[in-house]
């Protein structure tokens, strides 16, 4: 059960959040926040002027708000930057040190850890999980069978056990058995079969499958359920937080019947416009219930783009999900990390406002807190800084000094600040040549990049040995942000595990 934060309440109300009321009204934002799964940053054509594919919706919540240009998952996959998201927390300090969660993996979030609905709810939201969760769950087990899951049984771990009031979920991603949906910790319908597994675009593994459940629908079905939540929530009068996961554009690359052949660009492009369709839905339901000036909307990514888009056919057409960034999904090279970032709330930011600022999704716990006037206690939101500052066009220096900690799939790490970073490894820690083990022989054991100068992060702009100094000192930097157990002010805290920095 998620602690409760009444002891550190500032008050429901406090001047930090006067310049976010709307029209007079003293009212907190409701809070959405859609999270795609595997695209990258040139898949926006608000960021990237090469893209292929036409984003309306969500280049029309960038001309409305706020886009940033330098926006970081805290890791290159799915479950890790999930957890830093909603815990405020960098992955590696939990025992997810690689990889990511599976069919039944246990929950990655302990239960008596704060998290930005455990927060929000003490602060008066309804809070609400609807998608893809992707962070393991408390699976029940035959009593005759132990190694086989009891699906009539409720889970004894969800996200109802993190902070939310209700939870319609999925497992993990759309291609890992069981396919099956959640609510508030019962599967909702008879697991009646097996279904065969499927390759190419449309790939997924074999697994079970629930009477309810329909892969090709799940998206959309997802979709039904976040506008249905919106407009219930709208009517009354309680603010509310929803977290809307999507299901895609990650395998099984399978866009709805009304997209296929859109794009021009094959599959993958015809995905990227449902997911774009799927932003105007829930732009299009916070607009008709009459709360879009005081509804805070969120886009972003949890990692960028997977190699199962078929980048030798995007680049064909001349479409780059990872605009002109190295690596992919996976990879510690930008590629694989920054993604689109974009926010609109009318009553506090800007139109057609960006920033340039490097910025993390951990943040949001802190941005939260810092918007309602809450303070966090020292063993939550470790690795949160507050982007409220520059949310309301008061960037402050210090925000282009915050340290960046990146993580690849395979545990490798990267650590920025400012125009500077550092890669803990010689080549893409991830997916992309050189993979971890083939590396040239008398390739840098480290890379150091001068992000401003190279953002491409090209082998010959490697200043590791030229500029040792600096080298060193980010290297510093991070062996200190892992020792505190933190890289925000405060108490130092303990990791979970030993973490460690060089393989």
């Amino acid at each position: 059960m998620q602690r409760l934060l009444a002891p550190i309440l500032l008050g429901t109300l406090v001047p930090t959040f006067a310049a976010a009321r709307s029209a007079g009204k003293n009212e907190r934002p409701n809070i959405i926040y859609i999270l795609a799964d595997d695209m990258g940053y040139g898949d926006v054509s608000a960021l990237n002027p090469e893209c292929k594919v036409r984003t309306r919706h969500i280049d029309s919540l960038a001309a409305q708000g706020i886009s940033f240009t330098d926006a970081h998952t805290s890791s290159s996959v799915s479950t890790p930057s999930r957890y830093s998201i909603l815990t405020g927390r960098y992955n590696w300090r939990s025992p997810l040190q690689s990889g990511v969660a599976w069919s039944y993996t246990p929950p990655l979030i302990e239960s008596d850890r704060l998290t930005v609905a455990g927060l929000l709810a003490s602060a008066g939201y309804h809070t609400a999980c609807i998608g893809k969760w992707h962070l393991g769950l408390g699976w029940q087990y035959r009593p005759d069978a132990p190694r086989q899951v009891d699906f009539t049984r409720p889970l004894t771990a969800c996200p109802n056990d993190n902070g939310f009031e209700y939870s319609y979920i999925m497992p993990a991603s759309l291609d890992i058995p069981p396919y099956v949906y959640i609510e508030n910790g019962r599967i909702t319908a008879p697991v009646v079969d097996t279904i065969d597994g499927r390759n190419g675009y449309a790939f997924w593994r074999k697994g079970p499958i629930a009477q309810d459940f329909d892969i090709p629908r799940t998206l959309d079905h997802f979709t039904d359920k976040a506008v249905e939540y919106i407009r219930s929530q709208a009517a009354g009068n309680e603010p509310f937080f929803l977290y809307f996961p999507l299901t895609a554009p990650h395998t099984p690359i399978i866009p709805s019947d009304r997209f296929a052949g859109q794009s021009g660009i094959g599959p993958y492009g015809d995905f990227l416009l449902h997911v774009d369709d799927v932003v105007g839905r829930v732009m299009a339901a916070v607009r008709e219930a009459g709360i879009e000036q005081n509804t805070w909307i969120i886009f972003t990514t949890d990692n960028g783009c997977s190699p199962s888009a078929n980048y030798e056919n995007l680049k064909a057409h001349g479409h780059n999900p990872s605009y002109i960034f190295r690596g992919t999904k996976a990879d510690i090279y930008d590629g694989g990390h920054r993604i689109p970032y974009i926010m609109r709330y009318p009553a506090l930011i800007a139109p057609g406002s960006r920033s340039d600022a490097p910025v993390c999704l951990s943040g949001l716990m802190a941005t939260c807190a810092d918007l309602l006037g809450l303070s966090l206690p020292d063993d939550a939101g470790e690795d949160s800084f507050s982007q409220l500052a520059i949310l309301c066009g008061r960037e402050r220096p210090a925000d282009r000094k915050r340290l960046l900690v990146h993580h690849s799939i395979e545990g490798f790490f990267a650590i920025r600040q400012g125009r500077w970073k550092l890669c803990v490894c010689p080549g893409s820690g991830g997916w992309s040549a050189p993979v971890p083990g083939a590396e040239p022989a008398d390739a840098p054991r480290m890379q150091l990049f001068d992000m401003a100068a190279a953002p491409g992060e090209a082998a010959e702009t490697n200043r590791y040995i030229s500029d040792r100094k600096q080298s060193s000192r980010l290297l510093h930097q991070l062996e200190k942000a892992i020792r505190r157990g933190r890289t925000t002010p405060g108490k130092a805290q303990a990791n979970d595990v030993p973490v460690v920095l060089y393989k």
